[in-house]
């Protein structure tokens, strides 16, 4: 039937035409994202960021170095026979009165007198820095500047007087002499170097026991909590007239200070701001005076011992004392107790584990 044919073939048109408009209005399927060109986006970053850390990294390590090479040396390498070597480590730190370097006009300003003022150099504090080899604590011990010992070839005297009449090898081998301990390593810093270091730190956060009015210090200082700059921290350290415990409060001051210059030394506003990390080293490096025989690594030991103090997990101790007010030929001395002091000296040179040092006291 001619009509119907025709009819039949108008509706397989119409559904081709749908297949067709069904087809076109179909949303495609987006294109994956290309993982490539992301990668490729990110690589740069990665890089940059990855040089960023290696130059911090580089820089960390070179300005150790770089300070280095300010260092003075010096030969306190004693002659003759020696004590024995100690399983541990064992360095002497001394701060001295040397005024070298400074001009009229820093002398006054840190209250230090004059050059003249100062018949050859003195030490104002003498610590005795051990670091064990085992799993003990690292201490400080100091050993008051009038302690009264035997100098080789110069009869008894105070200890101090080592220094001025030999200077570091014949203080190290009066120490040695007077506690049977082999000194590994000699570190020292004079005044004008301490009040830099502290300077280059702006400031060291400390808290002050009392009301301290020292005018020879050049300090009036105010009980409690408080930052230091180099002249009242070097003047806190050496005041002595304004301390009820004389030459033994002025030495738990030191071992305090130095332990509170440590940690902010290794403190984040320090170590991660590059220009006050590179002044705090190089003030460092140019105020210090070490044996020839000392290594950076000594070094480090001594500022990691001094870190250890300032956290806690150190001691900070005096050598046993039996009378602070000796009368001497030369004067008012401070006398070891003798047997106290050789049982704490035979237990650092055994690296035995200290807690509290036999008879001595910690600050």
């Amino acid at each position: 039937m001619p009509g119907h044919s025709d009819q039949h073939d108008d509706v397989d048109v119409v559904d081709t035409r749908d297949r067709n408009r069904s087809r076109a209005r179909k949303p495609r399927a987006p294109a994956p994202r290309s993982q490539s060109g992301n990668h490729y986006r990110r690589r740069p970053l990665l890089v940059v960021v990855a040089l960023l850390v290696a130059g911090w990294l580089a820089f960390m390590i070179w300005v150790p170095f770089h300070s280095w090479g300010g260092v003075q040396r010096i030969n306190a390498t004693p002659a003759g026979e020696r004590p024995a070597a100690s399983k541990g480590y064992d360095y002497v730190l001394v701060g001295s009165d040397s005024r070298e370097g400074l001009t009229a006009e820093q002398q006054r300003q840190l209250h230090t007198g004059s050059t003249k003022a100062a018949e050859g150099k003195r030490t104002d504090s003498i610590i005795l820095v051990h670091v064990p080899a085992g799993d003990g604590k690292p201490a400080m011990v100091s050993l008051p500047r009038d302690s009264y010992v035997p100098i080789p070839g110069q009869g008894k005297n105070k200890i101090n007087a080592a220094y001025t009449l030999g200077g570091p090898r014949l203080l190290i081998e009066t120490i040695e002499q007077a506690t049977n301990m082999r000194v590994d390593g000699y570190v020292e810093i004079g005044f004008g170097g301490f009040a830099s270091v502290v300077d280059s730190l702006n400031g060291v956060d400390i808290c002050v026991k009392r009301a301290m009015d020292d005018p020879k210090a050049g300090i009036n200082l105010k009980a409690g909590c408080q930052s230091l700059d180099g002249p009242k921290a070097l003047g806190y350290v050496r005041a002595r007239y304004s301390d009820p415990l004389g030459d033994i409060g002025r030495a738990q001051r030191q071992r305090e200070f130095l332990g509170a210059i440590m940690h902010k030394a290794i403190s984040p506003a320090t170590v991660l701001i590059p220009w006050r990390y590179y002044g705090f080293a190089t003030s460092a490096g140019a105020g210090l005076t070490v044996g020839q025989d000392t290594s950076l690594r000594d070094v480090t030991r001594v500022l990691q011992a001094m870190r250890s103090v300032s956290s806690g997990q150190g001691l900070s101790l005096t050598v046993p004392i039996s009378n602070p007010s000796l009368s001497t030929h030369v004067g008012s001395a401070v006398k070891w107790d003798s047997q106290k002091a050789r049982q704490l000296f035979n237990s650092i040179k055994n690296d035995e584990p200290l807690t509290v040092a036999p008879g001595g006291s910690g600050s």
